[in-house]
């Protein structure tokens, strides 16, 4: 199976630039209602994950901080704890299987590392739910 099944194209994915302030991606991430993001550079390239824990973090180890002065922070100065590691659009279906295991997410790049979209665990996990019940449906 071609994980391009799976995937949700970058123009529907919520992600914040490297560039961006804290500010913005605290919005951004509640408006969503988002734990974690996707992080691209300047020329599209996927870099990291930004986590809710890595804004709480950079908050309270920062005294002088607080959210009136967040839009001051670029994002490529907090420190990132978690990282989803991505794969490439003509990775195999095990290779994406293994990493949605423990990210609830899977950054999808092209050959040149350019962030292309991603797939869902939750998309995953409905399709091999879909196939096991109508199977099961079919034998009963």
């Amino acid at each position: 199976m071609n994980i391009a099944f799976f995937l949700t194209p970058k123009n529907e994915v919520i992600y914040e630039k490297i560039t961006s302030t804290m500010r913005q991606a605290l919005e951004r991430m509640e408006y969503h209602r988002y734990t974690a993001i996707p992080i691209l550079d300047d020329n599209g390239r996927y870099v990291g994950t930004l986590t809710e824990g890595d804004l709480l973090w950079k908050l309270k180890n920062t005294p002088e901080l607080d959210f009136q002065n967040t839009n001051k922070i670029l994002i490529e100065n907090i420190p990132r704890h978690m990282n989803n590691k991505p794969v490439r659009i003509d990775s195999d279906i095990e290779d994406l299987l293994s990493k949605s295991v423990s990210q609830n997410f899977v950054p999808v790049v092209d050959d040149n590392e350019v962030f292309i979209g991603m797939i869902k665990r939750s998309d995953i996990m409905n399709y091999c739910y879909s196939k096991i019940f109508k199977k099961n449906e079919k034998e009963a």
